[in-house]
């Protein structure tokens, strides 16, 4: 492959993780930026099987340490970290073309540009399950004021709250996408008995599709699985957070900007809305997974819904587990040996 022939920057997802056995190109690089001390234990654990030889950084890439990619033609990047186009540039000329994303999504990446310099970029798969197990987790803890409970708990005050909690059962919940995460929510809620309507460009999960206008103005509870693009960006704006019924909670474990943050503390603080759940917020760049104990956070959306008594707030942890850690792991070196084994004389 030569620097003008641009490769298509599409998702390339592993179905399963990969397999020990999978045959491996010898002396195959791939530099791991990102990398964390669990990840690092992993794919130093799983790259000689596949005869990988890692390069490992905590750092996440960027212009100035795209040069620890030099000789190996992919490497591995974590979602934390938007991946500039400057970046991009510095990764093509160190021989970078592949670039393989340890999430679902892409939207810390700009894969026309990648495209345009002929990297390829393609995310991973992982268990479904951690997202979902978490959202139902959530959804429950909204729906029964556990913030309240916990927070009076911790200071010694054991008072019942002031409201009843309510049961999954005698409510309606509306799924907004139905990919692997998705679908894996639905199955959990049909267990509890409750109302399930789902919205999806394209339906192909068994659920009760409708309308997102009338999901909205129907559903107890909105939790949202659709990948963030241009046309999902606010897909909850004020104008359908208005429409939602009365009293609806919003669970959000998707991305942050889905959700139109000033008009969802506008529906919270006016009472319309009776509470969000929240694993994802705009602006949570270098605010989640940083501890901000001993300096301000500017992020005043952020401070405001923690103040709220019925907003959940977690660091984007939902994707947090051995077994999707695992997946990840082994997806993203599955991804790198693919990549190679198409290009081998590129």
């Amino acid at each position: 492959m030569t620097s003008t022939e641009p490769v298509r920057a599409t998702a390339r997802r592993t179905r399963s993780p990969a397999s020990p056995s999978s045959p491996a190109l010898p002396a195959t690089g791939i530099t791991v930026y990102g990398c964390g001390q669990d990840e690092s234990a992993l794919f130093r654990e799983m790259a000689p099987r596949f005869g990988i030889v890692p390069v490992l950084t905590e750092a996440a890439v960027s212009e100035s340490n795209a040069q620890l990619a030099y000789g190996n033609r992919c490497i591995s990047v974590g979602h934390k970290t938007p991946v500039t186009n400057g970046t991009l540039l510095a990764l093509r000329r160190a021989g970078v073309r592949y670039v393989s994303t340890r999430s679902i999504g892409f939207n810390h990446i700009d894969l026309e540009y990648a495209e345009g310099l002929g990297i390829t970029v393609g995310n991973v798969s992982y268990s479904p399950d951690s997202v979902a197990d978490y959202t139902l987790m959530l959804m429950l803890m909204a729906i029964r004021d556990a913030k309240s409970t916990i927070l009076r708990t911790a200071v010694h005050d054991y008072r019942l709250n002031a409201a009843r909690g309510k049961e999954l059962r005698d409510l309606t919940v509306g799924v907004i996408g139905t990919g692997r995460i998705g679908s894996a929510v639905v199955d959990r809620l049909r267990g509890f008995g409750c109302r399930v309507l789902a919205y999806h460009h394209r339906p192909h999960s068994v659920a009760d599709y409708v309308p997102l206008d009338e999901l909205l103005r129907t559903s107890d509870v909105v939790t949202l699985h659709t990948p963030l693009t241009a046309d999902t960006h606010h897909l909850l704006d004020r104008r359908r957070i208005e429409r939602m019924k009365n009293g609806a909670f919003v669970v959000n474990t998707g991305r942050g900007p889905l959700l139109d943050t000033e008009a969802l503390i506008d529906g919270l603080e006016s009472g319309r809305l009776g509470g969000a759940a929240l694993d994802v917020l705009e602006g949570e760049e270098g605010i989640f997974y940083t501890d901000c104990g001993d300096r301000a956070i500017e992020s005043k959306p952020l401070l405001r819904l923690q103040e709220l008594p019925n907003v959940l707030i977690s660091p984007h942890t939902a994707y947090y587990t051995d077994h999707a850690l695992s997946d990840t792991v082994k997806n993203s070196i599955a991804n790198c040996l693919e990549f190679e084994s198409r290009n081998q004389h590129g």
